[in-house]
């Protein structure tokens, strides 16, 4: 099986994380983003895989090819402009063969991929759309189907008094055939959601309920919640079949004498972590970060190469790659800190502060 992978978008939401790298590449559990995507299509039989690229698309790529994607082949094509999520599918359509999945790639998702694609050969259909339950739809489209699981209409963001019970809305993961991609103007701006899709209601555009886990990944709230999922073991991932007794991910050779360590914690290769330092729960650490003595890392992610120093404290927030935090510095409430960013000794970062890349922080 073959699949289409939408990466092209700036993830805006997710600033300042993607102010020096593609969302697709931005560090999850010490993995690209991506890479948890490409790993569940390989345990449902796809070994090849089209990543359709835009904004930073080489360091995607270089990311990608670092954590490595073994029995996936990925072949990279990059948008000449933005063309939609339809657009970007026909401009791919010479890889493509007579049946491919197109997914868009800022989501996390461990549900049945393979009774998607079963069910999409059972019934014939052109297009199958997996459908996610909401609690409320007023913020989504939702799709409407009947008994058979045909579609049967779309309503976008309908009001409360509207929306139909127990509401599905589009998971961004489809199953289609070839000539579907004949409804789409090559070199033009299209979206499946709006220009394809809707045009295939009574013509063979089926419904999917995907029951199992999925998330979107586009703010740093739901980067947080997706991080905890994984650590928890709530999604299948790579961490299964390292966790410990007490559920932590330690490299072996990783000295962590006198410290603190509240599971769960997962942590790079080659990080240093100090005396009299608390860690979790919770925390993830970015390969060859460094921690120092008497510091305080909970329920946050600090990226790669990241500096941690002597009674610094980072709470409930994401630290970037190659950040420097001085002594006694506190980065805490849910704040967001950019790449290279400086906090100097005695300073803090609170209140969900966003502190962009490179940035300096005085105390």
């Amino acid at each position: 099986m073959q699949a289409v992978i939408l990466s092209g978008g700036q993830g805006t939401r997710l600033r300042p994380l993607t102010s020096t790298m593609p969302k697709p590449a931005v560090p999850m559990v010490n993995r690209p983003m991506l890479w948890y995507m490409i790993d569940w299509l390989r345990l449902h039989g796809v070994e090849d895989v089209v990543m359709s690229m835009g904004y930073k698309g080489d360091g995607l790529r270089s990311a990608l090819d670092a954590a490595g994607h073994d029995g996936v082949s990925i072949t990279y094509v990059e948008e000449p402009e933005p063309l939609g999520t339809a657009g970007a599918v026909k401009f791919a359509e010479q890889y493509l063969d007579e049946r491919f999945l197109v997914l868009n790639g800022d989501t996390l998702a461990d549900y049945d991929l393979s009774a998607e694609i079963a069910q999409h050969e059972s019934t014939g259909a052109r297009a199958t759309l997996a459908l996610v339950p909401v609690e409320d739809a007023t913020a989504y489209g939702v799709v409407l189907q009947d008994s058979e699981r045909r579609v049967e209409a779309f309503l976008e963001k309908p009001k409360a008094e509207d929306a139909p019970p127990d509401p599905r809305i589009n998971a961004g993961a489809y199953v289609l055939e070839r000539d579907v991609l004949e409804m789409i103007p090559a070199g033009e701006n299209r979206s499946f959601e709006h220009d394809v899709f809707p045009q295939l209601v009574g013509d063979g555009i089926y419904a999917f309920d995907a029951d199992g886990y999925w998330l979107d990944l586009g703010t740093p709230e739901r980067y947080v919640e997706a991080t905890r999922d994984l650590l928890s073991g709530k999604v299948h991932s790579y961490l299964d079949a390292l966790r410990d007794a007490d559920g932590n991910v330690i490299p072996a050779g990783t000295d962590l004498t006198k410290v603190e360590l509240h599971a769960p914690v997962v942590l790079g290769e080659g990080v240093t972590v100090g005396p009299g330092t608390r860690l979790g729960p919770n925390t993830v650490i970015g390969s060859g970060a460094e921690i120092a003595a008497d510091c305080r890392v909970e329920r946050s992610v600090v990226m790669e190469e990241s500096r941690i120093s002597a009674g610094a404290s980072v709470e409930d927030s994401i630290v970037g790659p190659s950040v420097v935090l001085g002594y006694g510095a506190s980065v805490l409430d849910e704040s967001v800190i950019g790449e290279g960013a400086y906090i100097d000794p005695g300073a803090t970062v609170g209140n969900g502060a966003r502190i962009e890349a490179g940035e300096g922080i005085a105390a």
